[in-house]
């Protein structure tokens, strides 16, 4: 037992520290060994921060406690868990539970976390990831095979809870994309229901395409009203942003998509709707916003 423990625990250091390594962690672990206790065998380390030795636990001064913060005490141990991971012998056979792991994560964690899972999925015979967080679920979602991979939500059913299929593609579509899936449907098959929301998704459709073309003249918060008047001012320059054919078309699409919104016309939800001009602006600003 002692000649197992003397081979494994180094091995096991070292693939904890390459996991801390992709979970982008500022420590590692140092000094990784086995301890006897009354209720078996168990593990000690140290934590190599700036190379100096933090200890597990400590009455006084610095410890794994009250050194690392919260995120990293949550990447130590996803990376503890998918380390033990690496040691199972018969991983191909095991389902493996993920519970909630985003808790105090930041963004580079949750994608390299997102990535582990993904790394996972052909190594083991199932996994299950339950999390509160719908962009991370997304993003492992669209990672995995479509033929395996399936959704369930918990919600609420009279003073209980239930579990119902989850339409992961309604969460995962930001609304630049409904926008733009509601008003190509309109075109495709006119639906006074919707009209009136078809109109309004005009001009956020410009604006995100403005903010997205030219990020340095529009501005987060920005308006297209002040953005074309800055194009103007450029044409002929060396600073020109659009054409002055461009400018004429996208100043005459703005004055119909702001028939639609409160903050440019009062009686804009009593704004008459005709479909043959809807369809004509709608075409335009898609045709537009695909330059």
């Amino acid at each position: 037992m002692d000649n197992y423990q003397q081979n494994v625990f180094p091995a096991y250091q070292g693939v904890l520290n390459d996991y801390l390594g992709r979970f982008n962690a500022g420590f590692r672990l140092d000094q990784v060994d086995s301890v006897n206790t009354r209720g078996g065998s168990a593990c000690s380390y140290s934590v190599l921060i700036n190379n100096a030795a933090v200890p597990h636990t400590a009455d006084v001064g610095p410890s794994f406690r009250n050194t690392l913060s919260a995120g990293d005490r949550n990447a130590l141990a996803l990376a503890f868990f998918f380390a033990s991971l690496e040691q199972d012998q018969q991983l191909a056979q095991k389902i493996v539970v993920i519970d909630d792991p985003m808790t105090s994560l930041d963004e580079h964690r949750s994608l390299t976390t997102v990535q582990e899972i993904r790394r996972l999925l052909p190594r083991v015979g199932q996994v299950i990831v339950l999390s509160h967080s719908k962009p991370f679920l997304c993003n492992l979602w669209e990672g995995a095979n479509t033929a395996d991979r399936s959704a369930i939500r918990l919600i609420r059913a009279a003073v209980g809870s239930t579990f119902s299929a989850w339409d992961v593609r309604q969460d995962c579509i930001t609304e630049h994309d409904r926008r733009h899936e509601l008003v190509t449907g309109y075109l495709q098959a006119a639906n006074p229901a919707v009209e009136r929301q078809v109109a309004a998704a005009l001009r956020p459709i410009l604006e995100a395409f403005a903010r997205v073309a030219y990020p340095n003249t529009f501005q987060p918060g920005g308006l297209l009203g002040p953005f074309i008047g800055i194009c103007e001012q450029r044409v002929n320059t060396p600073g020109q942003i659009l054409r002055q054919a461009d400018i004429v078309e996208l100043r005459a699409l703005l004055d119909y998509a702001n028939l639609f919104h409160h903050d440019s016309n009062p009686a804009w939800a009593m704004q008459i709707i005709n479909d043959q001009a809807l369809v004509n602006y709608a075409q335009r600003t898609l045709a537009f916003t695909r330059r």
